[in-house]
């Protein structure tokens, strides 16, 4: 019928936007630039706040992007332990958290800070290392890394005894 060949190809689009979504080669991270532009493309004019968690293996490598919240109109809320499960389960060695403003400001509020403070500890207790958390504006975008948020580096693991390449400039 062709209620049914719309619905067919309708799904054709679906996957063929979602591949062209996600980079062909792996994705590798060695600033926060390299993950903050295609997060502005992908999330700079939405117009709910939504919180994505990406997880990385022990080279920087994204192994998985995960939507974790989509908020209403005024904001969403967030559970530490939600944004850390994918992690866990997958055994991630690090994570980029990004949200959104649907401002379009990238300036981070002050539970933005309250968030990363937590997000940080969390992963410390985990032993799964936030890289940074990206507040992402319209066209813009903010590190919290590089504003300092995540000063205190984690300490050494015995899988990984040197600092993992990470730089804001």
């Amino acid at each position: 019928s062709r209620a049914a060949a719309l619905r067919v190809s309708a799904c054709v689009e679906v996957g063929r936007r979602a591949a062209r979504a996600w980079p062909a080669d792996p994705w590798l991270i060695r600033t926060p630039t390299d993950v903050a532009e295609p997060l502005v493309d992908a999330m700079g004019a939405l117009e709910r706040e939504e919180l994505r968690v990406l997880l990385l293996d022990t080279k920087n490598v994204v192994t998985a992007e995960r939507t974790v919240y989509r908020g209403n109109l005024a904001g969403s809320s967030v559970r530490i332990g939600e944004v850390y499960r994918d992690a866990v389960r997958a055994c991630a060695a690090a994570v980029i958290v990004a949200h959104n403003h649907p401002s379009g400001d990238p300036s981070p509020s002050g539970e933005d800070l309250r968030i990363t403070s937590e997000l940080a500890e969390a992963g410390r207790l985990l032993d799964i290392e936030l890289l940074d958390h990206l507040v992402i504006g319209r066209g813009r975008w903010t590190s919290m890394r590089a504003l300092g948020a995540l000063a205190q580096p984690p300490a050494p693991t015995m899988r990984e005894s040197t600092p993992r390449a990470w730089s804001t400039t």
